[in-house]
């Protein structure tokens, strides 16, 4: 059973940048595409980015530019590079796990972490 922890979100003024980290564990990291999740207050969740197995990465048009994901597979953990915050970065980011990227672009991945917040205000 793959088990996924966010970490690394906090209260950040506008313009800095965070690094969250999903770690994961249960199955071969390698074999599963990761993706990031985000839901603001009274919003829908939101698909941010994606990385494959392979290293192939998407990233939302909304957040390009300023998002990053990448993955490290001999620590089983995935990243979110996030830079120059702002406000409407609120939210609390979720990472997923499944082998099928389609699943995870669907918002229909195999397993969910617990979310981790981010708070972008001055």
């Amino acid at each position: 059973q793959v088990q996924l922890v966010e970490s690394g979100g906090g209260l950040v003024q506008p313009g800095g940048s965070l690094r969250l980290s999903c770690a994961f564990s249960g199955r071969t990291f390698s074999a599963y595409a990761m993706g990031w999740f985000r839901q603001a207050p009274g919003k829908e969740r939101e698909y941010v980015a994606r990385i494959k197995w392979s290293g192939s990465t998407y990233v939302a048009d909304s957040v390009k530019g300023r998002f990053t994901i990448s993955r490290d597979n001999a620590k089983n953990t995935v990243y979110l590079q996030i830079d120059n915050l702002k406000p409407e970065d609120t939210a609390v980011y979720y990472c997923a796990a499944d082998r099928d990227v389609v699943k995870i672009a669907a918002q229909r991945p195999y397993a969910w972490g617990q979310g981790t917040q981010v708070t972008v205000s001055s």
